[in-house]
């Protein structure tokens, strides 16, 4: 399946359920790869309405680096080591802590 063909296959699928978690995150990471902006968009409507959907901090701070918004960066990082924390996640609080340490310093 090419990318254009995943991405409108998902598209229908959030059709069928707007706020269906992975589907807003999928959606998200097939845009990072050609529309940023849009990318951003999606997040940013994962985070508003499943701000406990554990893997879109991770990205959503690599996408805020890209572009060039690291205060954005890092306050993601920094929320997504918060849920991390609750959730007991140690893998991902291990990466998000990577992740924000490489960016502070």
């Amino acid at each position: 399946m090419t990318n254009s063909n995943r991405l409108e296959q998902l598209l229908k699928y959030l059709e069928e359920d707007t706020n269906d978690p992975f589907t807003l995150y999928a959606i998200a990471m097939e845009y990072m790869k050609t529309d940023p902006g849009t990318s951003r968009d999606y997040f940013e409507k994962l985070l508003d309405i499943h701000p406990n959907y554990l893997a879109t901090y991770y990205q959503v701070g690599h996408l805020y680096q890209a572009l060039g918004e690291d205060d954005l960066a890092i306050k993601a990082y920094n929320k997504g080591i918060s849920v991390a924390q609750d959730q007991g996640n140690q893998t991902t609080l291990r990466e998000l802590k990577n992740a924000l340490d490489e960016l502070e310093f």
